[in-house]
């Protein structure tokens, strides 16, 4: 049983995966589904919300897993995904697989108009402190969120910690611009790899999975249907693409 490390993305938490891990079905497999710091509790203290520090918080996270257990699986959505694909480049040796939903480190991406907004300084506090949690919670069910969790979701916008660590975590990666730092790592990712899109995605549009799929040999499952939160939306489907990954691994 090859352990698993879930990572979440922006405005997420853990509930998040929780439709996926029920079709996923792991039994008694070790799992982990940590919440990003700062994004379900007060940020720690000195904890900088860079994406240089939640890859190092991730990296932890890893090697936890992997003293435990032996090489693992990482599985990230949005920013998680983007923070896992970083893992598997810096540290190869922890992972047996990495896989990632709807959000890779691109080069010639250039972030979609809220995280534009979100890298602005003064209109990303102002955008901030005007977003309320109940017209988050309909847009996220709109964007095909469940509604129960879209709600969950939604009520922890009210954590000042959350929306801080946000806009710095933006801000650090310029937007979401990777060309002159990660994306220059992008052959060291391991082959061991796999992208599961959701084919109606308005933030991180189906054509960067599919350049990325065919600049790095990567496969690419395309849920339709599904917009940016497929893992939610469309949990049978993806659970399905995931378990046709792993069993064409090596090992369990």
């Amino acid at each position: 049983m090859t352990a698993k490390l879930f990572l979440h993305g922006v405005p997420d938490s853990p509930a998040i995966w929780r439709p996926l891990l029920a079709e996923l079905d792991l039994g008694e497999t070790p799992v982990a589904v940590p919440a990003l710091p700062g994004f379900t509790a007060p940020l720690p203290a000195g904890f900088p919300a860079t994406k240089e520090a939640y890859t190092d918080w991730a990296v932890g996270q890893a090697e936890a897993l992997f003293a435990a257990h032996g090489p693992i699986d990482i599985i990230g959505h949005d920013w998680g995904a983007l923070i896992a694909q970083r893992v598997a480049m810096l540290r190869p040796d922890l992972l047996r697989s990495w896989a990632v939903s709807n959000a890779v480190i691109d080069p010639d991406y250039r972030g979609h108009r809220l995280a534009r907004i979100w890298n602005t300084p003064i209109l990303g506090e102002l955008f901030m402190a005007l977003s309320k949690p109940a017209k988050l919670a309909q847009g996220l069910a709109a964007a095909g969120m469940p509604a129960d969790i879209a709600a969950e979701e939604a009520a922890q916008w009210a954590n000042k910690d959350k929306r801080r660590a946000i806009l710095k975590l933006y801000r650090s990666a310029k937007g979401l611009s990777f060309a002159h730092d990660w994306a220059l790592d992008i052959p060291k990712l391991p082959t061991a790899g796999a992208l599961v899109w959701g084919a109606g995605d308005p933030y991180v549009e189906l054509s960067v999975a599919q350049r990325f799929a065919a600049t790095t040999g990567t496969p690419l499952t395309v849920i339709d249907g599904a917009g940016h939160w497929a893992i939610a939306e469309r949990p049978v489907e993806v659970a399905a693409a995931l378990k046709a990954f792993w069993s064409g691994l090596s090992t369990g």
